[in-house]
């Protein structure tokens, strides 16, 4: 794979990923103000369904299956034929809606990755750091004190 074809693949990666995690008021909000492609039809409208979640004992051992999750998806086309691919965790039907849209007009027009993408980004980032600072407030350490045996 040449690199602007891998840079471009990654860039796609991270937006779908931020836009995955934020909330559908938060979508809605950068929707109303982008004002999303108009002309658009469905390729796949939103089905949820179910996807296998796996984890790794310690972030590094071997993989495990969880369970499963609940995801919608969806798929539309631009009039140009670009395509976008929303996914949403749970059944928010509008939400997988508004990424697939996102994800067709960032394709069309990259340079509104740092318009869209990275506040969203940030905000994730810094709900992220907040919840682990709330966490690390909540820490307790343990210590134990041998005491010797009293011998008979």
């Amino acid at each position: 794979m040449n690199d602007r074809l891998t840079d471009g693949l990654a860039a796609r990666q991270r937006w779908l990923s931020v836009l995955t995690k934020a909330h559908l008021s938060e979508l809605e909000s950068v929707a109303t103000e982008l004002a999303l492609p108009a002309d658009w039809e469905w390729l796949r409208r939103p089905e949820p369904g179910a996807v296998m979640v796996r984890g790794r004992m310690g972030g590094s051992g071997a993989a495990f299956n969880m369970g499963e999750m609940t995801v919608t998806r969806a798929a539309v086309r631009l009039a140009d034929g670009t395509v976008g691919m929303g996914y949403a965790a749970g059944r928010s039907h509008r939400k997988a809606e508004l990424v697939a849209l996102f994800d067709a007009a960032l394709q069309q027009t990259p340079a509104l990755v740092p318009t869209v993408i990275d506040p969203l980004a940030q905000a994730q980032t810094d709900a992220r750091l907040d919840a682990s600072r709330k966490a690390a407030s909540t820490k307790v350490d343990f210590f134990t004190m041998v005491r010797g045996q009293n011998q008979k």
